[in-house]
């Protein structure tokens, strides 16, 4: 069984057996899979730790793809592994870091990860802790409700693929004969993402996407960031809090929909 959602930014509480019964069913060949903001390793703190004990615990194995919202300078300090064809950051045996540009196999699919994403809540600008004046300026903008983050607190430039990354992405997806199962990105290509907002700006790794998108054999493309639960042309599925049922073929249904009506949630809406 493999099942797909979206953002979490460090809560884990949609896992929970009361709103997630199907684990109980799974095992750790089974796997759920978080399309970016993953957040749960982020600050350091025992809260976090816990939470990430916790996921350990569950039957499944947790795996996710990274977002923007992310802490890459711890999360790039973890040692890099090989698992099932493509590399991973292990932040615990069985939660996994899919990093960008790999191929992986999962349950006799095969996967395309490629995480991060341009952050959009970010227009009063990011503030450097190094900077002179940087506590005046920081108070400022709290009390004047300005959207801004802070260098190496809340934001990272790693938040972007580095040359090195689009380069191994593009390795990797020829040796699979840029063919694949399925694809698993936090950001939409550009068509796709002007589709959902025109407030929305294309960007070197939404441009990028669009070539996968163009180039690639693909069944189905699942991501994140937007914070909606919907389906675009088809194959592209935008995950939020809705979890989805990823069943051979591969043909989708949706999962969890006792759960999904206890907590309220929608089915994902054609657009």
């Amino acid at each position: 069984m493999i099942y797909v959602t979206g953002d979490t930014h460090g809560d884990f509480s949609r896992f929970s057996s009361k709103r997630f019964p199907q684990a109980k069913a799974m095992t750790r060949e089974d796997a759920v899979i978080i399309c970016g903001d993953f957040g749960g390793v982020f600050a350091g703190t025992s809260a976090e730790r816990s939470w990430l004990d916790w996921l350990e615990e569950k039957p499944f194995t947790t795996l996710f793809v990274d977002g923007n919202h992310e802490n890459f300078e711890m999360l790039n300090a973890l040692p890099v592994h090989t698992w099932n064809g493509g590399r991973v950051h292990c932040v615990r045996p069985h939660v996994i870091h899919l990093m960008r540009g790999q191929v992986f196999e999962i349950s006799g699919l095969t996967f395309f990860a490629m995480g991060g994403a341009a952050s959009h809540d970010i227009q009063d600008g990011i503030l450097d802790p190094e900077a002179p004046g940087f506590e005046r300026e920081y108070w400022f903008k709290r009390r004047t409700r300005q959207m801004f983050r802070v260098k190496g607190v809340s934001w990272w430039p790693e938040e972007l693929p580095s040359d090195a990354e689009y380069e191994e992405a593009i390795r990797n997806l020829e040796r699979a004969n840029w063919q694949v199962d399925c694809v698993l990105t936090h950001c939409a290509p550009t068509s796709i993402q002007a589709k959902l907002d025109k407030g929305y700006t294309p960007d070197r790794l939404t441009d990028f996407l669009q070539t996968v998108k163009r180039l690639c054999r693909f069944q189905h493309w699942f991501l994140g960031h937007y914070h909606r639960d919907c389906v675009v042309d088809d194959r592209f599925i935008i995950q939020w809090k809705q979890m989805t049922e990823l069943t051979q073929g591969p043909a989708l249904r949706q999962a969890a929909e006792a759960g999904n009506a206890r907590e309220g949630r929608q089915a994902p809406r054609e657009l």
